[in-house]
């Protein structure tokens, strides 16, 4: 597994990274055992890139990664957000918080948490739209002068969001979802991070699992798992997008490789400035994706990929409409 560089302000990261939300929320059958057990496999294989928040749980994700850190912390380059606001006593509710208060009362809330002196990239998870985003990232680059965070980052922004904030303190890496059947960030997003210099890290490489075909029916996705309120996942939407897995499922057995590992490869080669977190709670799953760095394609291949995923090629939205107005804003 290569490091290589995150960002044009010193950070480094491993080629391919592990998103944790799914070990403490949202995906069901919760195991922080087996979860512990992945993240040191994490490490052994050389992942090191590790993504947690604080509204995963909430703040449970940010516990379980810090008793995994507590011998570990230097060998890992460390990203967690804040900005959505979730009460544990009423999970289902959510806020936005980007002002510049609560980011002094997160941040520390974080660094407790994770057990750390300081957190390597710091994220905006959602931008704020009461307050402006000049404010908030203002607020983020003071955090680090004072050495409690070494980067900022932001998530689902728009270009032009992201170039304000740039203007006001160093971006060093934009965090959106983006995989073979999410390509927003092809539109303006992808191209600004190259220019400026900042590393784009993709959650969700995997369709939220639905582009490694161990998804087959609804009925698959356990009882409180929030995939089942997902459009994307439901009736028909789910029957068309099950025609793009079978695709990438073909493409793969032709490579001689996994859909997981065709869809990572696919993600890695738009661009060396970009990180895949696929994320995982199990060993099985971290070892296959870990295989996608020794996938590659041709031009012609390449080419293949895109004349069968359009940019439109996925049936149904990646939110439901009131998450949607919260992205790439």
């Amino acid at each position: 597994m290569k490091t290589k560089q995150l960002g044009s302000q010193g950070l480094t990261a491993s080629e391919l990274g592990l998103g944790c939300m799914g070990m403490s929320d949202f995906y069901g059958g919760r195991n922080d055992e087996e979860s512990l057990k992945t993240l040191e496999r994490a490490l052994e294989l050389g992942i090191t890139f590790w993504d947690t928040a604080d509204m995963y749980g909430p703040h449970t994700n940010e516990e379980l990664v810090g008793r995994a850190l507590k011998d570990n912390r230097d060998k890992v380059t460390l990203a967690t957000k804040f900005g959505i606001v979730r009460d544990p006593q009423n999970p289902a509710a959510r806020g936005v918080n980007g002002k510049p208060e609560y980011l002094k009362q997160a941040v520390e809330g974080s660094l407790k948490r994770l057990g750390t002196d300081v957190i390597d990239l710091y994220y905006l998870h959602r931008v704020d739209p009461d307050t402006p985003i000049e404010q908030t990232v203002e607020a983020m680059g003071q955090l680090v002068k004072e050495g409690k965070v070494k980067g900022i980052g932001l998530s689902e922004v728009s270009a032009e969001t992201l170039r304000k904030a740039h203007a006001i303190h160093p971006v060093s890496a934009v965090q959106s979802e983006y995989s073979l059947w999410t390509r927003d960030p092809e539109d303006g997003v992808l191209d600004t991070c190259k220019e400026l210099g900042i590393a784009f890290v993709a959650y969700s490489p995997l369709g939220r699992g639905f582009l490694t075909g161990q998804i087959k029916k609804f009925e698959d996705l356990e009882a409180d798992d929030y995939r089942r309120f997902s459009p994307r996942f439901q009736g028909e939407n789910f029957d068309k997008n099950l025609k793009i897995v079978e695709a990438i499922e073909r493409l793969a057995a032709d490579k001689n490789c996994t859909a997981s590992q065709l869809a990572l490869a696919w993600v890695m080669a738009q661009g060396d400035f970009i990180f895949p977190i696929p994320g995982t709670k199990r060993i099985k799953y971290l070892e296959e994706n870990a295989g996608a760095v020794k996938v590659s394609f041709n031009v012609a291949e390449l080419e293949e990929i895109n004349n069968i995923f359009p940019k439109d090629a996925a049936a149904g939205t990646r939110y439901p409409q009131a998450a949607m107005s919260a992205v790439n804003r």
